[in-house]
């Protein structure tokens, strides 16, 4: 595959206005690309659905059950989900079989088939998954398999060429060439995001390819495309490796993404300046780049730093930010415990500070990613018979409570568990999702609500960490 370019990069050896040879970094990158079969299987839910105001034609008055005794609103109503089936891609980063991709990609999977380019399949396990930057860890059980060195995404620069290499539309392998766009793109779809774009094409199913530069080097993980039609329309969106490299790195070593927040809102200076040429007002904050802070919250790393509305952040550790974007991939480089030195504007003065960065949680500490154990009991979805002799429709019970976190929050046997922070609990799976989202939040503490075999109903706090 040849393309020509006006000028070629400074890392190739070919002179300006000569072909750019993109075959190196194909050979490279296609034996580690690899397609990912998703299966979720059927399934029987509860849902709240619409109630018949009439009560179902045959139950105007509620006699049979209709909570709201004929007059609408919404009931609990079991339904077979039908089995789906999705492909996308993947990264092996190493030879023992660790392989990157997106969240969107394995997100819900009870199957999940690895094929690589040499049509070896395996059954792959989720390792770990990141749902604020979209990207999951995966493994198989390999050996001495094919990979991608990985680049410093930070390095490249707009307009190098690079290849996105994945399975769009099913047709496994394939390659296709384009430049980098912009960096540092911000599109509000993920909690954490700082993307490569591209005009290489990216279709449905190169989700959790890669994005390679023409040194067969690794620089981003191809993320989604821009589109009003959801076909290519010349704007494709990678994650950069300086993001990658972090969240695996936790996800192997932790479960979950040790992450670290300013605590703040705000926008790039540019778009606070022109929303308010738009209101008929001139601000001059001394700079045109930047992040503007409109709020900072109490006892977050924003206020150990002493920011205030108004400011204007513009430097972290000393290296330029000039939109929200870089303050968000910058942060995500960091841990609990870590030291980030602050530059911002206040008044057209520079201010310096240096903090030691809290977890959501307001602390220095590990955040593990927690799962059932942590509870210290054992559980099993209630019967038939349960459901009838309490009227209810769905709950997990709680058969036995050992040394955790249900004991030490006065839980006993016989609890049958159906309200989590405001979920509902009608599998062992809705009860570990809680658990987990619990775990890893501001306050990890179980609010429960639950009904005992006397049919009284109760409530609980419990906390998972202990002080």
């Amino acid at each position: 595959m040849k393309v020509h370019a006006a000028a070629a990069p400074s890392t190739t050896s070919a002179a300006p206005g000569q072909p750019v040879d993109l075959t190196y970094a194909a050979e490279k990158a296609l034996p580690a690309v690899v397609h990912i079969k998703y299966v979720q299987n059927s399934k029987v839910q509860t849902v709240d659905v619409q109630s018949d105001p009439f009560g179902g034609f045959f139950d105007p008055f509620g006699f049979f059950g209709n909570p709201n005794g004929g007059q609408g609103g919404t009931r609990k109503q079991k339904v077979q989900t039908p089995k789906r089936e999705a492909t996308g891609s993947g990264v092996i980063i190493s030879s023992d079989g660790y392989i990157v991709t997106n969240n969107h990609v394995v997100e819900g999977a009870d199957e999940l088939t690895v094929t690589l380019n040499d049509n070896r399949e395996f059954s792959a396990r989720i390792i770990g998954t990141d749902k604020s930057t979209d990207l999951a860890l995966i493994k198989v059980n390999g050996k001495d398999l094919p990979t991608l060195p990985i680049a410093n995404s930070d390095n490249v620069k707009v307009g190098e060429w690079v290849i996105a290499v994945g399975n769009p539309f099913g047709l496994n392998n394939t390659v296709t060439a384009g430049i980098i766009s912009a960096k540092a793109r911000s599109l509000g779809a993920n909690g954490v995001e700082s993307f490569i774009q591209t005009d290489a094409a990216i279709n449905a199913g190169n989700s959790g390819g890669a994005l390679v530069n023409t040194q067969g080097e690794l620089v981003g993980i191809n993320a989604m495309l821009y589109s009003q039609t959801g076909s290519y329309s010349g704007y494709g969106f990678a994650i950069p490796t300086s993001i990658m490299n972090k969240v695996v790195d936790d996800l192997k070593k932790y479960g979950s993404v040790q992450r670290v927040m300013l605590s703040i809102q705000g926008s790039d200076v540019l778009n606070y300046i022109n929303a308010q040429k738009d209101n008929g007002k001139e601000v001059d904050l001394g700079t045109n780049e930047g992040v503007y802070i409109a709020k900072v919250d109490e006892d977050g790393n924003g206020a150990d730093a002493g920011l205030k509305e108004g400011d204007v952040i513009t430097k972290v550790d000393g290296k330029k930010v000039t939109k929200m974007a870089e303050l968000q991939e910058a942060l995500n480089g960091k841990r609990p415990g870590d030291k980030m030195t602050i530059t911002y504007l206040r008044n057209k003065k520079n201010f310096n500070k240096t903090i030691t960065l809290k977890n959501a949680q307001g602390n220095t500490s590990v955040i593990k990613s927690a799962d059932l154990d942590v509870l210290g009991g054992t559980f099993r979805p209630i019967t038939e018979a349960q459901k009838k002799q309490l009227g209810i429709n769905y709950g997990v019970e709680v058969t036995k409570v050992g040394t955790g976190a249900l004991k030490d929050g006065g839980i006993s046997r016989g609890l049958i568990i159906q309200r989590v922070n405001d979920a509902n609990i009608t599998s062992l799976e809705d009860l570990q999702k809680a658990v987990k989202s619990a775990s890893t939040s501001k306050e990890p503490v179980l609010y429960i609500q639950g009904i005992w075999p006397t049919g009284k109903k109760s409530y609980f706090a419990v906390p998972l960490q202990k002080d």
